[in-house]
């Protein structure tokens, strides 16, 4: 499991499972999970789905994924990951600063992936507010 820490420098355990397809989603179900980040188009499928049947549900955006996908529903979403394939894809800080300063997300957005402790400081100034580093 990837460490995950929080502005303060605290590193959590972390309550949310990523689920990417449905495969993994269909585990997900089975072990009883209730704390799942969707991916965006399992999210658009299955979220509300889910969420009707007790689960909380957040989404993860990979770097070619629109935030304005979430305008609809974003107000509800308690964390909203951004994925970052490889330290040098900088799409994810565009991703971020759109949901806080257009969107005006509040919960918990999330920087996940190939992240640097360098690339920490960056992040939040773009609004992220936790980082699920690689476990390595």
């Amino acid at each position: 499991m990837a460490p995950l820490i929080n502005l303060s420098g605290l590193v959590l355990s972390d309550p949310w499972r990523c689920v990417g397809s449905e495969e993994e989603l269909n585990e997900a179900k089975t072990s009883l999970a209730e704390h799942l980040i969707l991916s965006l188009a399992l999210w658009q499928s299955h979220g509300k789905t889910l969420s009707a049947m007790g689960h909380n549900i957040g989404v993860c955006l990979s770097p070619a994924d629109e935030p304005e996908e979430l305008v609809s529903a974003l107000a509800s979403l308690p964390v909203v990951a951004v994925q970052f394939p490889n330290f040098t894809d900088g799409r994810g800080y565009s991703q971020g600063r759109i949901l806080r300063e257009r969107m005006g997300y509040t919960g918990d957005l999330r920087a996940m992936g190939d992240i640097l402790r360098d690339q920490i400081y960056l992040l939040h100034r773009c609004g992220f507010s936790s980082f699920a580093l690689r476990a390595d």
